[in-house]
């Protein structure tokens, strides 16, 4: 069974960090792009930040860019999320996704595995 499981999530007060985690299981996605996404209340869910398939070849929403770093470490099949300078607009459910082919970025249609999400509330 195929499985992203986010961690990571809480509460911190602005300007703080935060470093989200998602593991994946039941294959190897070393041939996957995985990406983040999070969906703030009473609002769409939305890109984040996603990473290819070698780890080298990040691209961030301009939303967080210059704030979040997206990572991945193939040995543990698992990708991060380092948040800085968090804002209260930042706060949202965070979830991982996975896909073979992402042409285009924030097209939530092209990943074909997601995790459940991960709680991260920002306070002013």
């Amino acid at each position: 069974q195929v499985q992203l499981v986010e961690s990571g999530g809480g509460s911190v007060q602005a300007g703080g960090s935060l470093r989200l985690s998602c593991a994946a299981s039941g294959r190897s996605f070393s041939s996957y792009a995985m990406g983040w996404f999070r969906q703030a209340p009473g609002r769409e869910r939305e890109f984040v930040s996603v990473i290819n398939w070698a780890g080298n070849s990040p691209y961030d929403s301009a939303a967080v860019k210059g704030r979040f770093t997206i990572s991945r470490d193939a040995t543990k099949n698992t990708v991060y999320l380092q948040m800085n300078g968090l804002r209260p607009e930042d706060t949202a459910v965070y979830y991982c996704a996975a896909g073979r082919r992402i042409p285009v970025p924030w097209k939530q249609d092209d990943y074909e595995y997601w995790g459940q999400g991960t709680q991260v509330i920002v306070s002013s």
